[in-house]
């Protein structure tokens, strides 16, 4: 093992509290996204978990540290105990995302990788473990909801203010940092008629959101650039923070349980 790679795994090791299993890492639930500890391309740092991310990507700044100067890269990734080789990484330019964090954001760990997994996320305290179906154990479900296509974690949900409501497939993200936002085209919440930046604080409160059979009122939303016209918005991580989740990717499920460890 060359000096650079057992810099990265003592880090890693460093990062990960005793107790903690393989497969498992602790994890900060921070500026509204869930953050952990990863290595990709050698650049081990603080990468958001995005459930709603297609890709994984690399914070620009960080790949030209390593020379790496295209807009792609196949790299390994080491996250949560394992060790994933020649795996397809973006290079994107993250400082509108990022901006805000006291601590540098390294990239996004996407669905992409975490498509033949099973991974489970609780908020309080915040703990990420990602692990093959025959390994997963046991998960204690309030609501499983059968997800949508593969690619990203999406499912579906309904919305409504005042006389106005829709229902429909919505992405699931844990690295979104509001708890809703609709596209501009099925938009259906007052006020929300202003361009709001995707990562900016400035928001609108729609009336209710139900998902899961649970129905959530006054919701802080905001608006996104209209997407593929499939999906109505996004779920964020400050609402899926009301349970312990497991996105079971193989099966395409969303399981939502009791929130705490």
């Amino acid at each position: 093992m060359t000096p650079a790679a057992l810099a990265t795994a003592a880090t890693l090791i460093a990062l990960a509290p005793a107790g903690v299993r393989a497969g498992e890492v602790a994890c900060i639930y921070e500026r509204g996204v869930v953050v952990i500890p990863a290595s990709v391309a050698g650049m081990a740092g603080d990468y958001i978990l995005d459930t709603g991310s297609p890709d994984t990507q690399l914070h620009e700044t960080k790949a030209q540290m390593a020379g790496i100067t295209g807009a792609a890269v196949r790299a390994r990734v080491l996250v949560a105990g394992l060790a994933l080789r020649d795996r397809p990484i973006a290079v994107v330019d993250l400082d509108a995302r990022t901006v805000a964090f006291p601590t540098p954001i390294a990239g996004v760990i996407g669905a992409d990788l975490l498509a033949p997994y099973v991974v489970d996320i609780s908020f309080s305290p915040c703990r990420v473990a990602i692990r093959r179906p025959r390994h997963a154990g046991r998960f204690q479900a309030t609501a499983v909801l059968p997800m949508g296509p593969a690619g990203v974690a999406s499912v579906r949900a309904a919305v409504a203010d005042g006389p106005h409501a829709a229902a429909g497939e919505m992405v699931v993200s844990t690295g979104a940092n509001a708890p809703l936002r609709m596209y501009q085209k099925v938009a259906v919440a007052a006020g929300t008629s202003d361009a709001l930046l995707p990562y900016g604080e400035r928001r609108a409160t729609l009336r209710a959101l139900s998902l899961g059979g649970a129905l959530f009122e006054n919701v802080p939303a905001g608006l996104l650039a209209d997407g593929d016209g499939t999906r109505l918005g996004v779920i964020g991580a400050p609402l899926l923070a009301h349970w312990r989740v497991r996105f079971d990717f193989p099966r395409r499920r969303l399981l939502l349980g009791a929130s705490g460890p």
